[in-house]
């Protein structure tokens, strides 16, 4: 009989266009007709990649590559019924260098840091790449976000697709043949919801997420400072210099982690202690009950009344407010990307678990099923 562990992410709406593009009107003329359409996109390491765009009958429409299963555009209206794309992304393959933090992706096998790029299981010690400093980050070298899935559409008046891709024993260092299905929708509640599964053959850390950077205004020339934060969270993980956790589990009250009402994501800056300056911590969300989805946050921007809301079956979330951004990458219209013009909302366990025995269990083993759900919700306040 096989066992289940249930993990579950809620990632939200996307929708077509290249990074930020310029706005449209949306009108109750407008015709639509949902669905899914495949375009061949680009070509990586001289293999074709095709780029999907999902439309619900609302018009609202969510690009994805099976390249990295990457969110390239989520085009969504403002309060106004002006159409624009809240998270950054490329309209070409080719611009997802190295140098691109994760724009979009699915990130695995485990997603955030492990510490020195180390971890024993079973009595066995693991040597896993380090890409960050001395820290293994968001899978390795080549992650879940720079691999071709293979894809499959779902041709409906709800539109979905379904990738798969087979992570390799020894892979970036990691045990076991991995079996990954990822399936993201866009229903006509202008949700995206993506569920992630998983089986092993042999016993291996998993974190699966999505790495989709944010920005409501729709333009990446506007920071996110002023975007109004609320997470369901009254504790957190520490962090070093380094990023790893300390291991404690701390309330987050009188702290400038304290973001339970809504309060302007730059509130806080100040206080908290890093270089760069900005959020980029694991909250522990309030409900972690596996088996169904809870709402992790919400974010509005009260200039275009957009409001992002982020269920999960996870039990924390990783809050990160492009403190990386530097303004070296430019979009497709030639916008510098700055330092805090976006934020990521990354459902997940906490990091550095396969070497913090007092935080919930990681691992996977044969004969038990990976899954989980996440929910990214777009709705406008008028």
């Amino acid at each position: 009989m096989k066992k289940r562990i249930i993990l579950t992410t809620l990632s939200g709406i996307l929708i077509v266009g290249s990074i930020f593009t310029s706005c449209m009107t949306k009108t109750s003329n407008d015709a639509v007709k949902a669905g899914i359409t495949k375009i061949k996109w680009d070509k990586v390491d001289s293999t074709d990649v095709d780029l999907y765009t999902l439309t619900n009958k609302e018009g609202v429409q969510v690009q994805i590559s099976n390249y990295g299963g990457k969110v390239t555009s989520w085009k969504t209206p403002d309060k106004d019924g002006k159409m624009g794309n809240i998270v950054l992304g490329f309209g070409s393959a080719v611009k997802y260098t190295p140098k691109v933090p994760y724009f979009g992706a699915l990130i695995g096998r485990y997603g955030n840091r492990i510490a020195k790029g180390k971890f024993t299981l079973d009595g066995k010690t693991y040597t896993l790449a380090t890409n960050d400093h001395t820290n293994h980050l968001h899978g390795g070298v080549k992650g879940f976000d720079k691999v071709i899935w293979t894809a499959e559409p779902v041709v409906d008046s709800i539109p979905s697709l379904t990738l798969t891709y087979l992570s390799k024993d020894g892979e970036e260092g990691y045990p076991g043949n991995l079996k990954v299905t990822v399936k993201y929708t866009l229903t006509d509640a202008d949700e995206l919801k993506i569920e992630y599964t998983a089986t092993t053959d042999k016993a291996t850390p998993i974190n699966l997420t999505n790495h989709s950077y944010f920005n409501l205004s729709a333009d990446p020339t506007n920071t996110i400072v002023d975007e109004e934060i609320q997470i369901n969270a009254d504790h957190y993980t520490p962090v070093g210099a380094d990023l790893i956790p300390t291991g404690e589990v701390k309330a987050v009250k009188g702290t400038a982690f304290d973001l339970t009402k809504p309060i302007k994501i730059g509130t806080h800056f100040s206080e908290i202690k890093g270089d760069p300056i900005g959020y980029d911590h694991n909250f522990v969300l309030n409900d972690s009950d596996s088996t169904k989805l809870h709402q992790a946050a919400v974010v509005y921007d009260s200039f275009t009344g957009r409001q992002l809301e982020v269920l999960t079956t996870q039990p924390a979330i990783q809050f990160y407010t492009g403190n990386f951004l530097d303004g070296t990458l430019i979009t497709d219209d030639g916008k510098p990307i700055k330092q805090h013009t976006a934020f990521c909302l990354e459902t997940q366990h906490y990091p550095d678990s396969p070497n913090q025995p007092k935080f919930p269990n990681t691992i996977l083993r044969p004969g038990q099923t990976f899954t989980s759900t996440t929910v990214y919700k777009v709705s406008v306040r008028k």
